[in-house]
């Protein structure tokens, strides 16, 4: 076979980085869309939930592939790190050290969005 620089013990547990990128790319696309047909206004904004389910094309796969693919974005990203805990990966400092970094930027990003928008984030939350 071909001699690859990979590590003796890799396994299917090594998928998940990749799949953290492929559930982020949904994530900003799918938001994107969402973004457009969305309004934040307290007095319209469950009505545009439903402009986006009944009205634009795919709007609910749009909506629903938003809302679940947090759920699987968070899922991965603790397999993910569960792995390198396993594995030992947090050995590795310099790279160890980035990945907790790019976790608490996750996890501001979520509160951000979720949190810091009181009156708001039950419509947004609506939305997803």
């Amino acid at each position: 076979f071909i001699d690859l620089p990979t590590p003796p013990n890799i396994s299917s547990w090594w998928n998940f980085g990749s799949l953290l990128g492929v559930c982020l790319t949904v994530q900003i696309v799918t938001g994107l869309f969402l973004a457009m047909h969305y309004t934040a206004d307290t007095t319209t904004a469950f009505s545009s939930v439903s402009h986006i389910c009944r009205d634009v094309n795919y709007g609910w796969l749009i909506r629903y592939m938003h809302a679940n693919g947090a759920s699987m974005f968070f899922i991965c990203l603790f397999i993910h790190i569960g792995r390198g805990i396993y594995y030992g990966s947090y050995i590795f400092q310099e790279t160890w050290n980035i990945g907790v970094i790019l976790l608490f930027a996750v996890m501001a990003t979520a509160f951000m969005g979720y949190v810091l928008p009181w009156g708001q984030m039950s419509f947004w939350g609506a939305a997803v």
